[in-house]
Formats: C-alpha cells, structure tokens, sequence
C-alpha cells in the first residue's frame, strides 16, 4: 500500500495518497510530531514527511503493514526498552497499521530529538538554520 506517487510538494500532499482510514493514522502521528515540536518545520525530505528543527528532526512513511519512524539511531538507543516490542533497524521503528500508535512514546522522542537538535546548534553557531 505504499504510495507510488513521486514528487510531493507538501504533507498534505502525502497523506491524500492513502486511504482514509491510514490518512487518519498519519494524521495523528502528524499532530503528536507537531505538538511536540511546536517551533519544527514540515517538509518533504527523501520524498517523506519530515520535520526540520536546526535539522532533521525524524521522518515517517507509510507502508503496506506498517508506519515507519525515523528519528536517528541515537534516538533509538534512548528509547531501546520502550521500542523492544517493535521491529526496526538502527535508524528506524515499524508500527504495525493494526495496532495502537504509541503516541506518547512518539511524544517523548521527538522532545529528545528537539532538545538534541538544539543543543547542537548552539555548539555549532552559523551552521544551521
């Protein structure tokens, strides 16, 4: 059920590609990145929807079977015990369609990656916008 679309121009655009009852999951997964990262950027990033905040923040994508998330591999480690019970790669989380997101989980890990994203750019002054 991936989209076979290329090009987007926006999230919208992404997420009207789906059926609606995955646009709904998206939509909240969307909403959670947003209220976690008021001040981030949406864009299009390697053709998925991203947010930017003095860099890239995390990415997602819909799938066949699954939402992928994909908020760095550092990430991942903060989060390893809470994120045992999913499928995933060094730099990436599988949601499974048919189960609850864990939307506070998604929550929690978007602060980490704002907070880190910041932090790094105070360190690194000029270099990121």
């Amino acid at each position: 059920m991936e989209s076979n679309r290329v090009g987007f121009s926006s999230i919208d655009e992404y997420i009207a590609t789906f059926p609606a009852e995955i646009q709904v999951i998206l939509e909240e997964l969307r909403a959670t990145i947003k209220t976690a990262a008021p001040d981030a950027v949406e864009k299009i990033s390697y053709q998925m929807p991203t947010f930017f905040l003095k860099g890239n923040l995390v990415h997602f994508a819909a799938f066949k079977h699954h939402i992928g998330f994909y908020p760095t591999p550092g990430a991942i480690e903060a989060y390893k015990d809470e994120l045992s019970i999913y499928q995933g790669a060094k730099g990436s989380i599988r949601f499974p369609i048919d189960e609850p997101m864990p939307l506070q989980l998604i929550s929690k890990i978007v602060k980490s990656r704002v907070a880190e994203n910041l932090k790094k750019a105070e360190t690194k002054p000029g270099k990121r916008k």
